[in-house]
């Protein structure tokens, strides 16, 4: 029996990224919307990849390093063998599935298992024959974007993230991931125009559509440029929206820079 496929996403564990310099681990901020189940053996096992010589029953396992587990195969130019290798896997897929947008979503629900089970190169191979079949597909980016997060490669992770908003730019979650990662970056390399585009994203998000999540990074983003009244602001919007997603920590550091103009929390 296949197993239902969920997502996994970066934006619904409390405010993820603190404003201490004492960094969560990659692998820590990613969370998932259902209870984890292991992957499955379903008909993506059957199906020929660029790595097969044929219709292998398992596709094999990418070697770090490997062009496959690279964000977009590498987006280098492609040998030969590497074209030959894709059309033989297209060709497979169309006669496997209905539609190459059909296919491109398989992959890319196998690549989220993949994630859920600590295997970030196979994932990030999936995510890429998604792409190979469906450059339009979000989730291909998305996907790479948290493979990318999880290894600590955070340039890439927010290009992957970027290029998923050029096919969803209406997806909250999507942005608010970006910005999430966007406000490591700057913790890590105190780089201002990272932390003003964290910025800008998120009132994009809040604009579309308002969230805890996206109110408390805001307040964060203002703490980490020292402006405490704002910061509590938007703290105190994310506190209307959803009482029991605010981060206990990061309000005690608000607190700890001052105390609440509203004086709801001591």
């Amino acid at each position: 029996m296949m197993v239902m496929r969920f997502r996994f996403k970066l934006m619904s564990i409390s405010l993820l990224v603190l404003p201490v310099l004492a960094m969560a681990q990659p692998e820590q901020l990613i969370t998932s919307r259902r209870n984890n189940a292991p992957v499955a053996t379903t008909r993506a096992e059957s199906q020929p990849t660029p790595a097969d010589s044929g219709a292998k029953a398992t596709p094999e396992e990418p070697s770090t390093g490997d062009i496959n587990t690279m964000p977009l195969f590498g987006e280098h130019a492609k040998t030969s063998e590497q074209i030959d290798r894709e059309i033989r896997f297209l060709n497979d897929c169309d006669r496997n599935f209905a539609t190459r947008p059909e296919a491109s979503a398989f992959f890319a629900d196998r690549g989220w298992d993949y994630v859920a089970n600590g295997q970030l190169d196979t994932a990030a191979y999936r995510f890429n024959l998604a792409w190979l079949l469906n450059d339009r597909n979000a989730d291909t980016y998305w996907g790479l974007g948290v493979v990318s997060y999880q290894k600590n490669q955070l340039p890439d992770a927010i290009r992957m993230l970027k290029r998923g908003l050029t096919v969803a730019d209406s997806n909250v979650t999507l942005m608010t991931d970006l910005a999430t990662v966007q406000i490591k970056y700057y913790q890590e390399h105190n780089d201002p125009d990272i932390l003003t585009d964290a910025e800008t994203t998120l009132q994009r998000a809040v604009a579309i559509s308002p969230s805890a999540s996206a109110y408390q990074k805001l307040s964060l983003v203002n703490y980490l440029k020292a402006d405490y009244i704002k910061a509590w602001s938007y703290f105190h919007q994310a506190r209307n929206l959803d009482l029991a997603t605010l981060d206990l920590s990061y309000l005690s550091d608000l607190i700890a820079k001052l105390p609440d103009p509203q004086g709801v929390f001591k």
